[in-house]
């Protein structure tokens, strides 16, 4: 897995200053979290919504670069908003879509492929792996396939693919082990004090 150090010198050129930047949010405080950590990166949020409906009446007429949307909202979720982004032809359709959502289960993951989304993350998230996510899309060159109902980026990853694995019950399960490792360690230094007095 490479570090977001390495992500961003291969990617050194991309400026993300200018880029005009839509975040879908119901929640208000997710939604401020998340504009705060683009504005860290330069990237000034241009429009922010609370609803599905609300985003979709913008995205007819604003064009934008960058789509960041809350999966699960009430009424329309982002599922739905990004089906119908990916069909609503110019001015949005090929607009990269990041999808963030504070659970997210194997179904969501399919859910957020099968709608066109580029990406999807886990909330809450570190500004540093947000932006690794924004510069990986940045340069994502996966053409844009219409197969059958679905329309958006080739769901294959070719070589190269996603950055990092975002699964929380792996670093879970490495730290557990970690931390029984390091006991197991200071058991036996213990048990070798106490053989040795």
């Amino acid at each position: 897995m490479s570090s977001v150090g390495e992500a961003l010198r291969e990617t050194a050129i991309i400026n993300l200053t200018g880029a005009v930047t839509m975040v879908v949010d119901d929640s208000s405080f997710s939604a401020e979290i998340t504009t705060s950590a683009l504005l860290g990166f330069g990237i000034r949020t241009r429009r922010s919504c609370r609803s599905a409906p609300e985003a979709m009446a913008i995205l007819q007429e604003v064009e934008v670069d960058l789509l960041v949307v809350d999966c699960e909202m009430p009424g329309m979720d982002g599922f739905e908003l990004v089906s119908w982004l990916r069909r609503s032809g110019p001015p949005n359709a090929f607009v990269p879509v990041i999808m963030t959502a504070a659970h997210i289960r194997r179904s969501m993951v399919n859910k957020a492929r099968n709608c066109g989304a580029n990406f999807i993350v886990t909330k809450p998230f570190s500004a540093s792996s947000l932006l690794e996510r924004i510069v990986w899309v940045a340069r994502d060159s996966r053409p844009f396939l219409e197969v059958g109902e679905y329309f958006g980026p080739d769901r294959r990853f070719r070589a190269g693919g996603p950055p990092g694995e975002e699964r929380r019950s792996d670093v879970l399960r490495r730290a557990e082990f970690e931390a029984q490792k390091a006991l197991a360690a200071a058991n036996a230094v213990v048990a070798a004090a106490g053989v040795s007095q």
